[in-house]
């Protein structure tokens, strides 16, 4: 489905994004004054719609001011605020797209100016025709069991200094199954066994998709990979420590959401 630039539509779900912030206005999604003033004031970097989709997206400058009656929150607290599960699919999808846009400028096999495609969800190099669709990066987090304990991890370079479940990204050639395996016993030293994917959330951070699996301890002593955990150790399930906040997966993952 095309992107859609000019005219600029405004459509029943209207996102207004500042980095990895969503704008609400009065605690709800913007009107369409709003955002169309956005886009017009030259206050937005960039704005699109999706009829198809039913949204429009805009993004602002860095610097730019609230609009009235506007303040921004983190797009992941707006994940677990919204009650209803589209609207969490289209803001992660406008926001994603978005990302890409502003990475998707030039052609990286001649060098042309990069317009949106007419026909499909994907930027055509202007010169080679060459076309270029939104990358959705894997990555698998895993919340590993050891009987009535969970294994949770302590990050260096994460800004909430919480405990969460082990990540990565799944590299090529790769199954989703075995990088949960190789994460963990890159990350902890341990192996783990019984691996079973539960569920899945969109990360536009700025374009993973998140797979979450359950597994279960199989052997081996803890040993931190020292460039990437201050911590990891499995802890009782009535007594955890600070946890990432509600809106992620893996905030699901470690309070039970899936059993």
């Amino acid at each position: 489905m095309p992107m859609i630039s000019h005219p600029f539509d405004i459509f029943p779900h209207r996102f207004i994004f500042r980095g990895d912030q969503i704008l609400l206005q009065d605690g709800a999604l913007p009107d369409e004054e709003t955002v169309r003033r956005c886009a017009n004031d030259q206050t937005a970097s960039d704005w699109f719609s999706e009829p198809e989709y039913g949204f429009s997206a805009v993004e602002l400058n860095a610097d730019a001011s609230d609009p009235a009656q506007c303040s921004g929150i983190p797009l992941r607290e707006f994940f677990w605020r919204t009650r209803g599960e589209r609207q969490c699919a289209l803001s992660a999808r406008a926001k994603g797209l978005l990302n890409f846009r502003r990475l998707k400028r030039f052609c990286s096999v001649c060098g042309g100016t990069l317009r949106d495609d007419p026909a499909l969800t994907a930027r055509t190099c202007t010169v080679c025709a060459h076309q270029f669709f939104p990358q959705i990066e894997p990555a698998v987090i895993v919340l590993v069991s050891k009987g009535d304990q969970i294994l949770l991890a302590r990050h260096l370079h994460r800004a909430f200094d919480v405990y969460t479940c082990i990540a990565g990204f799944v590299e090529t050639g790769e199954t989703i199954e075995a990088a949960v395996a190789r994460e963990v016993k890159e990350e902890t030293g341990i192996d783990v066994k019984d691996v079973r994917y539960v569920a899945s959330q969109s990360w536009p951070y700025p374009d993973q998709l998140m797979l979450a699996f359950r597994a279960e301890y199989a052997g081996g002593t803890i040993t931190p990979q020292r460039d990437e955990l201050r911590d990891a150790r499995f802890f009782p399930r009535d007594h955890l420590p600070a946890t990432p906040p509600p809106g992620s997966v893996a905030w699901k993952l470690i309070h039970g959401c899936f059993e």
